[in-house]
């Protein structure tokens, strides 16, 4: 599972790359290319990149999460022989803490699937990984941060671009009556 999370992160910065050498080897005669003049990247683009890609993780994480919470629901209520304690329920625990096992609940926000037990208690299945939640939470988070910061970089380009000390445009407004 860790290397298919892998080979999605690799999958997702090789596409960026792509993206960002678009145009490296130009197909142009070297006379354009001295006319041409270069065009000024955005401010914030790195940022963008980022919130991107990290959006783009944190959802298919999110994805992955949901598919392990469907498929343990799916395995616990598939009735039959052996289907007691159900199965998620057995996964990674001691037959003595199974066998007290008296139902079951599933979560899709936070993602998770728990066992309860006799006593009232209960403890999480290992088909759904622990590490998802602070997984989801950090690569979203990221992305969160990445957007404002890629805001807070055009924003602030816009503001030094503007000329200081003119009229604002309120004070083109006519005054007195008609």
């Amino acid at each position: 599972m860790l290397a298919l999370l892998l080979l999605v992160l690799v999958a997702v910065a090789t596409a960026v790359v792509l993206r960002r050498g678009n145009g490296a080897y130009p197909r142009h005669s070297a006379a354009d290319a001295v006319a041409a003049a270069p065009v000024p990247r955005r401010p914030g683009a790195p940022f963008r990149a980022v919130a991107v890609a990290a959006g783009g993780l944190a959802a298919l994480l999110y994805l992955w999460g949901a598919l392990c919470v469907a498929l343990a629901v799916m395995s616990a209520e598939d009735g039959g022989a052996g289907s007691s304690p159900p199965r998620p329920c057995r996964t990674g625990v001691s037959a003595e803490l199974a066998g007290t096992v008296v139902g079951h609940s599933a979560s899709y926000l936070p993602l998770g699937f728990r066992c309860e037990t006799l006593d009232g208690g209960g403890y999480d299945s290992a088909d759904v990984p622990g590490h998802l939640n602070p997984g989801v939470a950090v690569l979203a988070l990221t992305a969160l941060g990445s957007a404002v910061a890629a805001g807070y970089a055009t924003e602030r380009r816009a503001r030094a671009v503007v000329p200081s000390g003119g009229p604002s445009p309120a004070s083109n407004r006519r005054t007195g009556s008609l």
